[in-house]
């Protein structure tokens, strides 16, 4: 196989793999969750078809609840974690692949805002599951700086020198200015932003592919609207 150039962003079957993150019953009420979780189906999906591996996690599912049907992750098992990254838990995995060269990466939440919040603990997630939902506190410099997930995914992925593709209509957070921060923010580190059809008509290559029908029919219909447009639109000094 050739060597894909770093700087291209090529994604071929053979040297990647399929990040799915935390999408939980207890994380519905984030913006757009049906539609990301849709297009994140598709790419699972795709990846059956292609053989193309894919790991599953979930943030302290005891409190946050399972992965939601929708997805159709059956077959996967998900890694429970209470990092706030994938790789961690998914070290074994990538140290198991060496020809591993792009991570595509679904999932919840995006953003790169750090935000301020009492310390999380098993026991304050199990009794109130409702404060991820809540207004964030001013709470003062004692309190902890959480950053959320994708983003911190996307560092140590970088870090390792993997190529990171950002399925941006996969992703979602509670706050749209949160999500669009942080897509920036990925993008400045170096990870690539695609839909989900731009990375499935990549990874699949050529009509002449022998699962190219079957992949035609996931891929008929649009992808759903996940509010993108809003975002992009305009002269968006962050996406400059």
């Amino acid at each position: 196989m050739a060597a894909v150039k770093p700087s291209l962003g090529r994604v071929l079957p053979g040297s990647s793999i399929l990040f799915l993150c935390d999408m939980q019953e207890k994380f519905r009420h984030i913006a757009y969750f049906p539609e990301i979780v849709s297009v994140a189906a598709r790419m699972l999906k795709v990846a059956r078809l292609l053989e193309v591996p894919a790991v599953l996690t979930e943030q302290y599912p005891a409190g946050l609840g399972p992965t939601v049907p929708e997805l159709g992750a059956e077959g996967l098992r998900p890694v429970a974690k209470t990092c706030f990254s994938m790789v961690p838990v998914m070290l074994q995995e990538l140290d198991t692949r060496p020809q591993l060269r792009s991570v595509l990466l679904c999932g919840i939440e995006t953003q790169a805002c750090i935000l301020v919040r009492p310390p999380i603990t098993a026991s304050s997630l199990s009794q109130s599951p409702p404060s991820w939902q809540d207004p964030v506190p001013d709470l003062g410099p004692s309190s902890l700086l959480w950053t959320p997930l994708c983003l911190n995914t996307t560092l140590d992925l970088l870090d390792r020198g993997l190529q990171v593709h950002v399925v941006v209509d996969a992703c979602s957070s509670r706050s749209q200015v949160d999500r669009l921060v942080a897509l920036a923010r990925m993008r400045q580190s170096g990870a690539f932003l695609s839909t989900s059809e731009g990375l499935i008509l990549q990874l699949v290559g050529d009509a002449a592919h022998p699962q190219f029908k079957e992949i035609q029919k996931i891929i008929k219909e649009p992808a759903p609207d996940s509010g993108l447009l809003s975002l992009f639109q305009g002269q968006n000094p962050l996406f400059r």
